[in-house]
């Protein structure tokens, strides 16, 4: 019951964003359709940073690499030939449904990271987020500059527009299903238990290596995914968005709690959330307060920051989501009876 919860929690305030969304305008729906997909981008960041305690730059690259086999499957043939002229005749010559693109789009991101994955999860602290930094690097100068696989640096248009509110909502859901059912499992056990102390973990015979490369291959497949929702939801992107997206994820995942799938959509929401309400205030479409334009994004990295500073372990404290107990005259919780023998602590 209390994993039931756990899980309740993140569910049930993605399908309470999505069920808000559904009464508002078609501009604030479209509004939240990003939010979600940005609950799922970060709970990928969650899945490999959370549970192994290593930073990773590359995430986004698995996103973008997503995004581009989703939006590029998924176009018509008969429009390729002027979109995507040069590419590859696997690409040009098949066209997939909405379905089949996020599967790919998941497919991708996840081999793509296993690979890249290989050596890289030998390293640890700086190192590793140096050398993710470089794949991401990497990866955008690829996407846009080779027009084998892509349309260079040109903006790909025309996808399909399939992500609905409601595809949104439940994409996101699905991502945090997959990653609480990772970190339940033995191998999400293990690398947490390599993340508190990766040498009392070697010596208990887990393999610090592989357990780092199965997380860091789920958190690419659940990116490629996200990227999948986004492109269907915008009907085109460029890699020149690669930065912007890394820092700000990354951002959302620290100021939410990294240590807990709660924290990551907590942190998703809120500064979604807060963004949003500050860029109304920039043009106007609230009464009471007036930005000048540019000042949400200093607000917004204002607020990074003080959370950062006066709460390190964000605003849910690392932990996940759980229901307050009550309260005996006595000051006993009501969920468990006061025992005199000492307890053997998980």
């Amino acid at each position: 019951m209390k994993r039931l919860v756990q899980l309740a929690g993140p569910v049930g305030l993605i399908a309470l964003a999505g069920f808000w969304a559904s009464f508002l305008s078609n501009e604030r729906a479209i509004e939240f359709e990003t939010t979600l997909v940005y609950v799922a981008v970060v709970v990928s960041l969650y899945v490999f940073i959370g549970n192994s305690g290593v930073i990773s730059f590359g995430q986004i690259g698995f996103f973008l690499v997503g995004a581009y086999a989703a939006g590029e499957l998924s176009i018509p043939r008969d429009t390729k030939s002027s979109i995507l002229p040069n590419v590859f005749g696997v690409i040009g010559n098949h066209s997939v449904g909405n379905f089949w693109s996020l599967v790919i789009a998941a497919v991708a991101g996840g081999l793509f990271a296993f690979l890249v994955g290989i050596p890289l999860m030998r390293l640890s602290g700086l190192a590793a987020g140096i050398a993710t930094l470089a794949v991401l690097e990497i990866t955008q100068n690829i996407l846009g500059n080779w027009e084998r696989i892509g349309p260079g640096p040109l903006t790909l248009s025309t996808v399909p527009q399939t992500t609905d509110l409601w595809q949104a909502t439940v994409g996101a859901i699905a991502v945090c299903v997959v990653a609480f059912a990772y970190q339940l499992s033995p191998l999400g056990r293990k690398l947490r238990a390599t993340r508190e102390d990766p040498f009392a973990a070697q010596a208990a015979g887990i393999d610090v290596h592989r357990q780092r490369l199965w997380a860091f291959t789920l958190s690419g497949a659940l990116a490629g995914f996200a990227g999948g929702l986004y492109i269907h939801l915008q009907s085109a992107i460029n890699t020149d968005i690669y930065l912007d997206f890394t820092f700000l994820t990354l951002a959302m995942l620290v100021v939410g709690g990294s240590r807990s799938l709660w924290g990551a959509v907590v942190g998703a929401l809120v500064i979604s959330g807060l963004f949003s309400f500050l860029s109304d205030a920039e043009t106007g479409s609230i009464s009471w307060l007036h930005l000048r334009a540019g000042w949400s994004s200093v607000v917004v990295a204002a607020f990074m920051a003080g959370v950062l500073l006066f709460l390190p372990r964000g605003l849910t404290g690392g932990r996940e989501f759980s229901l307050p107990r009550g309260r005996r005259p006595g000051g006993r919780s009501e969920a468990a009876p006061a025992s005199t023998a000492p307890r053997l602590q998980p």
